[in-house]
């Protein structure tokens, strides 16, 4: 007669004439559900969603679950055998039920009062598999008994290698990481099918528990794991034991994940993507988007690095980031009050002649803050902005030789009150060229200028450049006083860069669902026109002399003579925001700073001096290996030899280093009929 035991310890019922349980002893109920069906059967798990930069590459993964499962035959023999060797020694002789393994763990259980698990690698992708059908939290006899009769029957549906297989793409590695091949690329950088032999070892360490045999976080428990496994591969003959032997003596080198190297973006595309009807977060969708990786690296990287640098300056308001090392602060600046908050930025780089958006950083840690500032941020750009006022006033007639007066301004205002700008020195000029008022950023001759054409016109223009935000028609505004988003803001630029064209920012190429066909493809919007193409010509000309001898002249330092750069620095009220936005004939980028909860960075901050050099660390990688083009004068400007100081055509007597080429809309030039048109021949305003 039969008689069956039940170890109070262990709560496992056992037969000792099966040794495995019987389904006749125990009726098996049916359940499956519509999501993962017969319990036997081998599913297609779910994938990541997988964000790819221009060049091919992944550069961030959506989904619930992170995975990318890839076919066993790609991988080197020895991934396999790693996890059959510590999980299932016999998989290869065995049913889908180790008899063998089953009479061991009852024996240790009897003699020894150790339970110890026997289940197959069937057994445990079934029931990782099917969680809902085959619950393994579920320590009855019951569920063990569905586990073994599925197991069993997935062994008769489904090859030794298909199981295998499915088993590798199923596991979970942690961190939110399944199957091999994600496992592979987060702890080794690198695919499946490259992974080394001491590589593997350490992955098949992780089952047992993903947590403890972590190989980055605990190190030395994987490796005296792995050593064990690399043993046990070499015991059951799957490799030598010199081969053993070699890797073990190998050290655990895993590799510094950090960041990833898109979030922000991942982030935008998810959101456009769902947006377009594309259920991206059950994954299986290959994103092709317009970032250039080794640019999105090099602005990631210029943006932690030139914050790291400020936070170490004298006058440093804010806290440092933990990662950056704090040195104790100096009698001086211990009595300055100080900023609970960590500094900020945002890079934006695009393409001026499409809109495509090369880099985007949203932040300098995403890790610490998922906040994207370039899309989401809505910051004051402060002088940045009179690029769009120097711009209507030149498509108005103005030229860029006109004489205008720095001076002090009393403007009365609707509701009584009286609007005095001054300037970042404290210091007003006097008269100065159209010209040298922008290089040297006066803001009166901005708002003069602003006024003499109406607020409404200057809005008008941002407007067409692509600017959505909302611009205030007061005079402030034209010294930066509205906020806008950095990338509208960035994009709005491009058409300084492109002849006068308005572009929009984009992210997405194409959408492919896992056989490769197109499931969504963005449409190229229309191109609208700006502004005309001579007058972008004139301004971006004026703001190249911003970069060689104005206010952006760090970034200069930075970026090689053989690289043409025109560009805008831009600092708000107090010293709370700091921009610069430049462009070359290929890029547009566009840098902000500032905490989050505006208050003052440091005394004297400036974007000339804070946000250009990060711009240039940006611009300069990206000319690494490249070359850069010309910008060429479209038809209908002409250039006459001026004399800087005094706004005329030079002559003989005009020493060298005063003269320069000045670019005029034909019909304005010096000597022609309409010459000079000044909207400022009866002085300045507001008196």
């Amino acid at each position: 007669m039969t008689r069956a035991w039940l170890l109070p310890s262990a709560k496992l019922w056992f037969l000792p004439s099966a040794v495995c349980f019987s389904a006749s002893f125990f009726p098996l109920r049916a359940q499956t559900t519509a999501g993962s069906g017969e319990p036997w059967k081998i599913i297609t798990p779910p994938q990541a969603t997988l964000v790819l930069g221009r060049d091919g590459s992944v550069i961030g993964e959506i989904g619930r679950e992170r995975r990318l499962s890839v076919p066993l035959r790609t991988l080197p023999r020895y991934v396999g055998q790693a996890f059959i060797a510590v999980e299932d020694k016999r998989f290869y002789q065995h049913d889908g039920v180790d008899l063998v393994g089953v009479a061991g763990a009852l024996k240790d259980a009897v003699t020894k009062g150790n339970l110890r698990g026997a289940s197959t690698i069937t057994q445990l992708l079934v029931g990782n598999m099917h969680p809902d059908v085959i619950d393994r939290r579920d320590k009855s006899p019951t569920r063990k008994l569905r586990e073994q009769q599925a197991a069993r029957e997935m062994e008769r549906h489904y090859s030794k290698e298909q199981i295998l297989e499915a088993f590798l793409n199923q596991l979970d590695f942690g961190r939110g990481g399944f199957g091999i091949e994600m496992a592979a690329r987060h702890f080794f950088g690198k695919p499946a099918a490259e992974l080394t032999l001491a590589e593997a070892a350490s992955l098949a360490s992780m089952p047992k528990s993903p947590t403890i045999y972590d190989p980055a976080r605990n190190t030395e428990r994987n490796r005296e794991r792995r050593n064990t496994v690399l043993a046990l591969m070499a015991e059951q003959g799957y490799i030598t034991a010199a081969q053993a032997t070699a890797a073990q003596r190998e050290p655990v080198r895993t590799v510094h994940r950090g960041e990833k190297l898109a979030p922000w973006v991942t982030d935008v595309v998810r959101v456009q993507a769902e947006r377009a009807g594309v259920n991206v977060m059950n994954g299986g969708f290959r994103i092709q988007t317009t970032i250039d990786p080794v640019l999105q690296r090099s602005a990631q990287r210029a943006l932690s690095e030139g914050i790291d640098e400020i936070e170490n300056r004298p006058g440093f308001r804010g806290l440092k980031c933990a990662k950056s090392s704090t040195p104790p602060p100096s009698a001086a600046n211990a009595r300055k009050p100080r900023v609970d908050a960590c500094l900020e930025g945002a890079v934006v780089v695009i393409d001026p002649t499409t809109g495509d958006v090369r880099a985007l950083v949203g932040g300098r840690d995403y890790a610490r803050s998922s906040f994207n500032r370039a899309i989401d941020g809505n910051r004051q750009p402060g002088s940045s902005f009179k690029a769009f006022v120097y711009a209507q006033a030149i498509g108005q007639g103005l030229t860029a030789n006109a004489v205008v007066a720095d001076t002090a301004l009393r403007v009365r205002l609707d509701n009584g009150q009286v609007y005095s700008p001054d300037n970042a020195d404290n210091e007003f000029l006097g008269a100065l060229t159209v010209r040298e008022a922008l290089t040297r950023s006066r803001n009166p001759v901005a708002v003069q200028l602003a006024m003499s054409v109406s607020m409404d016109s200057v809005i008008a223009l941002a407007r067409r450049a692509g600017l959505r935000a909302p611009i205030a028609p007061y005079p402030s505004s034209a010294l930066g006083a509205s906020a806008v988003q950095p990338l509208d803001f960035v994009a709005a630029y491009a058409s300084f860069d492109n002849g006068g064209v308005s572009v929009d920012p984009r992210f997405i190429v194409r959408i492919e669902d896992r056989g490769g066909r197109a499931v969504f493809t963005p449409q190229s919007a229309p191109m609208r026109s700006a502004m005309d193409p001579r007058v972008a010509f004139i301004m971006r000309d004026i703001l190249r002399d911003v970069v060689e001898r104005g206010t952006a002249t760090a970034l200069r330092r930075i970026v090689p003579e053989r690289i043409p750069v025109a560009g805008k620095t831009g600092t708000t009220n107090d010293n709370t925001d700091v921009w610069f936005v430049g462009m070359t004939p290929e890029l547009v980028t566009g840098v902000w700073l500032g905490f989050d909860k505006p208050a003052m960075i440091a005394p004297g901050a400036a974007g000339g001096t804070l946000a250009a050099p990060i711009a240039g660390r940006v611009i300069a990688a990206a000319y690494e290996n490249r070359t850069a083009g010309a910008w060429t004068p479209p038809p209908g400007v002409v250039a006459v030899d001026i004399d800087r100081t005094t706004g005329k055509p030079a002559d003989a007597n005009t020493p060298a280093d005063r003269k320069y080429g000045e670019w005029f809309l034909i019909g304005t030039e010096p000597g022609a009929l309409a010459w000079p048109l000044s909207l400022f021949r009866l002085g300045p305003i507001g008196y």
